[in-house]
């Protein structure tokens, strides 16, 4: 693949006339503040580009990227199939309107980071020599995968040369370029209903620092006669670690376990 292949998989678009930059910050400060600039929309607004689209919202993540999908360009103007296999960029919708049919895809997943897309009209999307985005494949090979490239909000489409999705100046969908500009940025939306994350119950006592939770469930299983706690000295990183896995009353038990004092303890 070409090195800009390469650095794009790194995780980072490669924009136009971005420079990098080698200076590190050093206050956390500073830091703060741009991850607070960089915050993404609030649920309201989210809500309310949804309606502008005709319920069809736009993925944050390539595991939303299933089913019917539409490729948005523009404001409200999305990539439109014609019949003769080729591509081009559909008039606005007003508020409220959804993609029209013509300009509706199925996205297939085909590894942990590209898709195939087909259209309407049953053909899987490619892209030729020329960097034309065509629609008349019967089956998926190289040329027919995508890889949606997500960076700080944004997101382009990679195709299988190596380029990114534009319109040209004739109207045609075409993917001519290795870096990702304005141009090249698009919004996919689907109009699947979203899967809502369940929460997890956390138990009582372990709500809070891990500090906390281990003197929780001292005070809860303790067997003390002289009334003072005996909590463990140990350092608590290892805790850390067995939260992450889902093992922290576990490491806690065992934690307790060496001071002998549980009495549910061997």
């Amino acid at each position: 693949m070409a090195d800009s292949y390469n650095f794009v998989k790194s995780s980072k678009l490669k924009l136009k006339g971005e420079k990098s930059s080698h200076k590190k910050h050093k206050k956390k400060k500073r830091k703060r503040d741009r991850e607070d600039d960089s915050a993404g929309p609030s649920v309201s607004e989210l809500r309310q580009d949804q309606e502008l689209h005709g319920g069809w919202w736009s993925v944050e993540n390539f595991d939303q990227i299933k089913n019917n999908i539409a490729i948005e360009l523009g404001n409200s103007s999305y990539v439109m199939a014609m019949d003769t296999g080729l591509f081009t960029l559909g008039a606005p919708h007003a508020d409220g309107e959804g993609p029209d049919p013509t300009e509706q895809l199925t996205a297939i997943v085909v590894s942990e980071t590209k898709i195939a897309l087909k259209s309407g009209y049953g053909k899987y999307l490619g892209v030729n020599s020329e960097g034309v985005v065509i629609g008349r494949a019967e089956a998926i090979g190289p040329r027919e995968q995508w890889e949606p490239v997500f960076q700080e909000g944004k997101m382009a489409l990679l195709a299988g040369n190596s380029c990114f999705v534009s319109c040209n100046d004739s109207g045609d969908i075409v993917a001519t370029t290795k870096t990702a500009g304005d141009g090249e940025m698009i919004k996919i939306r689907t109009n699947v209903e979203k899967v809502k994350k369940q929460k997890v119950d956390v138990p009582d006592e372990e709500k809070g620092s891990l500090k906390e939770a281990e003197v929780n469930y001292v005070k809860k299983f303790q067997s003390y006669q002289d009334r003072r706690l005996r909590i463990n000295p140990e350092d608590r990183s290892k805790l850390k670690k067995a939260k992450e896995k889902g093992t922290l009353h576990e490491s806690l038990l065992d934690r307790r376990e060496k001071m002998k004092a549980d009495r549910y303890c061997k």
